[in-house]
């Protein structure tokens, strides 16, 4: 599409033919001559005439390339399109006015404020009548329409009137003047050129003076032209009658009112009426819209205002886009889904594995809803580490319940107004991010998924997370109010779905009104088939692959996933098989013969050796004082090390490792029972007199809390003092209290998740979580030796090692024999400390009994 230039006044000119500004209209110069076939420039304002110099704007990309290459001498065939918003590519014949203005083009410059149009200067050469458009829409057949030959003497009145009329409105029209006296002096006798040169330089709409071209006889010209140069002219009168009468009033007259009082006043002087008008045309849109009542009364009131504000003012733009959000919210406008549980159930099988609580919510919700059309949506929040499926889940949702899906970022949001929207007193106020999503989707029911919600801040400008409570609360959300709006809107249909990694930094009172759904990390079998079924796939596609170019099996997907990757979730792994992908794509474009299956070694070769192996992730050897507990974090669950040391003290304890408030007292309640317990577990005399405790969890930069620890540090106090080893192999988790009870604790299949991938083989959890392990697939349990424990001397029975040689001993089995409750780990202890008092085994009768002296059970 192409433009002209509206600078009127400087751009129009006549044509340097002669040096005496005459030239004879009837000559065939041959710079007038006009093919049949000719190119065709679409035109959004046609603007050039016959016999006239003027300039035209172009940034349509194949006229520009065609200018390029040909530059000067072109002729070109000018039309003018009848509405804007048509498809180059689809222009017929019915798109133009039928008559356009054949011109040559003299000059073609670059525009310095876009490097991507074109300035062209171009020399009218006639009237042309569009015959035919090649179907790419680049050449047209067309005919030249002769001037009409009139008598100068019948037109001598008409020309005279027009003349005094035109140089009235140079007079009147603001910017450069025009030399009037020259031009009339130039076309004397050129009535034609002459009638052209005023049209062009009046400002009236662009679809008068493509109707005017059209207009055969020289006469109805004039009489046309006359009409618009007594209009302009009236115009310009009044507005500057107007003007001096108003301001001699001004003193305490706001500009506002002025301007509206001249429009008003311009309107009576020219009889104008809003038939047709763009005003008119929103107040049949506002109609057509059906909008409730609250909110017809306010458009209603909207309409008035709209009618008193003159169009160039900032107000008239700020009621202007008020209606146009009035008019396109889908206040009644519905997605219509035949809800089909077994295709639904089906839609989130293919697409997602596993998480079946909240495959089985969405079903009860579709089927609830296929019997009552009552039942509000439900507020649902998918909570788990990254890269598990939650989002991507939500839109498997909208889906099975066949509604649209729209997707809105809360991450980092600080302002209030990004979810009730400004009022309407800011300059460039809008609504809401919940408004203006219903506004892009269309229909008032759709899947809203609210992305990233713990990750909301606060400012100056409000809290978010506040603003969301009336949105996500469904005994309110049917009359959410926008600040923009001001109107009441029913988000009663919406279905809104939450994430979150952490659960704990939603606010309270919003966490009250969801429903929490936790989508766990996915266990090596479950990686393998994800991979396989999705990952791969959408990889290959993504780097113009298929599978006759590379394939993979599920030993290298492993090797992958065991390897490479620490995580929960596949993101890491996505990135990985991208990494393949993009190596064979290099291959392939390259003309490389490559196996079809990619094999370990390539693997190796692309990703290097692997960096994330079980063995260098956990402990290796037995130590004394060094344990492995579980730790859940907003990524997933992973292993932590707990290293304990013994210095010469007073019996302090320290704790480093950027320990919250909450694991501190868990290490100060670990030490408390370890000391009460210190004479049944015959720990050394006065062991904590003489020393302090200094406890450590690695990885110091990396803020770590929570109770689950507790008896990960207990053991390995209780290691460090006795001078047993804790076994490599055994992870715990755990919260102790005083009487050295073990508590359940959260997170539990992402905690044995983690112990599967650093290669642990037991793990200690409470009792009290046993019933949430049995839940649990088999893929996340196969390997593990699960024992749950209710005490800490079920957990150091099956923690800590026993000295060397200890059950070939004369200790071991007198006293098992002598006492079935002695735990193992108990007469270790009680064999390493009679060892270290030696102390002497006597043997009585069938079976045996320890002595010692009663200062070795005086444990401080």
């Amino acid at each position: 599409m192409s433009h002209e230039n509206n600078n009127n006044q400087i751009l129009y000119s006549l044509p340097p033919l002669k040096h005496d500004m005459e030239y004879d209209s009837n000559a065939e110069d041959e710079l007038f001559k006009i093919p049949k076939t000719i190119r065709l420039l679409p035109m959004v304002e046609l603007n050039s005439f016959p016999r006239l110099v003027s300039s035209v704007g172009i940034e349509e990309p194949r006229t520009i390339s065609y200018l390029t290459e040909n530059e000067q001498d072109q002729i070109l065939g000018l039309f003018a399109l009848k509405t804007f918003n048509v498809d180059p590519m689809k222009m017929t014949k019915e798109d133009f006015y039928p008559i356009g203005v054949a011109v040559r083009v003299m000059t073609v410059e670059e525009t310095e404020a876009d490097p991507d149009s074109l300035k062209v200067t171009v020399l009218g050469l006639g009237r042309i009548s569009l015959e035919e458009i090649d179907s790419q829409g680049l050449m047209v057949s067309v005919t030249p329409v002769e001037e009409p030959l009139e008598p100068d003497e019948s037109l001598k009145p008409l020309i005279l009137e027009a003349k005094r009329l035109f140089a009235e409105a140079v007079m009147l029209i603001p910017g450069p003047q025009v030399n009037v006296f020259k031009i009339n002096r130039a076309l004397e006798g050129q009535p034609a050129v002459l009638a052209d040169l005023i049209m062009a330089s009046l400002p009236v709409k662009p679809h008068l003076k493509a109707e005017y071209l059209m207009i055969e006889s020289l006469k109805a010209r004039f009489g046309k032209l006359l009409e618009y140069l007594t209009l302009e002219v009236a115009s310009r009168k009044a507005g500057r009658a107007i003007s001096a009468r108003i301001e001699n009033s001004m003193a305490s007259r706001h500009k506002e009112m002025h301007l509206r009082e001249q429009l008003k006043a311009i309107k009576e002087e020219l009889g104008e009426s809003e038939d047709g008008s763009d005003l008119a045309d929103v107040i049949k849109r506002l109609d057509a819209a059906k909008l409730p009542e609250s909110a017809k009364t306010e458009a209603d009131r909207s309409v008035q205002r709209l009618k008193l504000t003159p169009p160039q003012s900032a107000e008239y733009s700020q009621i202007r886009n008020y209606l146009e959000w009035l008019i396109e919210l889908p206040w009644h406008s519905k997605s219509d889904s035949q809800i089909d549980l077994a295709l639904a159930r089906e839609i989130l099988d293919r697409e997602h594995r596993g998480l079946e609580k909240v495959k089985k919510r969405v079903l009860e919700f579709l089927a609830v809803h296929k019997l009552t059309d009552n039942l509000k949506a439900p507020i649902l929040c998918l909570t788990g580490p990254p890269g598990v499926g939650k989002t991507s889940l939500g839109r498997s949702i909208a889906e099975a319940m066949g509604r649209e899906f729209h997707r809105l970022s809360l991450g980092g949001l600080r302002d209030e107004a990004e979810i009730k929207g400004h009022r309407r007193t800011y300059v460039g106020a809008n609504p809401g991010k919940i408004m203006s999503g219903l506004r892009k989707i269309g229909v008032n029911n759709p899947v809203f998924l609210l992305d990233e919600i713990d990750k909301m801040g606060q400012s100056h400008a409000g809290d978010p997370a506040s603003a969301l409570l009336e949105v996500l609360d469904p005994e309110q959300n049917d009359t959410f109010t926008d600040h923009y709006l001001d109107l009441p809107f029913d988000l009663s249909n919406v279905m809104f779905i939450l994430t979150a990694n952490v659960v704990e930094n939603i606010p309270a009172p919003l966490r009250d009104r969801l429903e929490i759904i936790e989508l766990t990390g996915y266990a090596v079998e479950e990686k393998i088939n994800i991979a396989q079924r999705h990952l791969w796939p959408k990889e290959l596609i993504r780097h113009g692959l298929t599978t006759d170019d590379a394939l993979i099996g599920s030993g290298e997907i492993q090797h992958l996933i065991v390897g490479y990757t620490w995580e929960a979730g596949c993101r890491d792994l996505s990135r990985k098989l991208g990494a393949l992908a993009r190596s064979r794509a290099m291959a392939k474009a390259e003309g490389l013969v490559k196996p079809l299956a990619i094999s370990l070694t390539e693997i190796n070769s692309v990703l290097g050796p692997p960096t994330k192996r079980p063995e260098d992730k956990r402990e290796k050897n037995a130590q004394i004082g060094v344990v492995t507990g579980l730790a859940w974090t907003a990524a997933g669950g992973d292993i932590m090390f707990i290293e304990a040391v013994a210095m010469p003290g007073k019996g302090q304890l320290s704790l480093t490792g950027q320990l919250g408030d909450v694991m501190k007292e868990s290490a100060q309640a670990a030490l408390c029972h370890v000391r009460s317990r210190a004479r049944d577990w015959f720990l050394a005399d006065g062991w904590f007199k003489e020393n302090d405790v200094h406890i450590h969890l690695p990885h110091g930069a990396i803020p770590k809390d929570g109770p689950s620890a507790g008896v990960s540090l207990a053991t390995a106090i209780v290691s460090l003092i006795s001078g047993q080893k804790v076994r490599p192999d055994v992870a715990m988790t755990g919260e102790i209290t005083l009487r050295g009870l073990v508590l359940p604790i959260g997170g539990v299949k992402e905690k044995l998740l983690a112990a599967k991938r650093a290669g642990i083989t037991t793990v200690l959890i409470p009792e009290g979580n046993l019933a949430e392990v049995e839940q649990l697939s088999g893929s996340v349990t196969a390997g593990l030796e699960i024992v749950p424990v209710s005490t800490m001397d079920e957990v150091l029975e099956r923690a800590l090692t026993v000295p060397e040689g200890f059950f070939e001993s004369e200790a071991y089995m007198p006293t098992l024999e002598a006492d079935k409750t002695t735990a193992a780990w108990t007469a270790a202890l009680k064999y390493r400390s009679l060892k270290q008092l030696n102390t002497k085994i006597i043997p009585t009768g069938d079976s045996a009994h320890l002595t010692m002296e009663p200062s070795a059970l005086n444990v401080a």
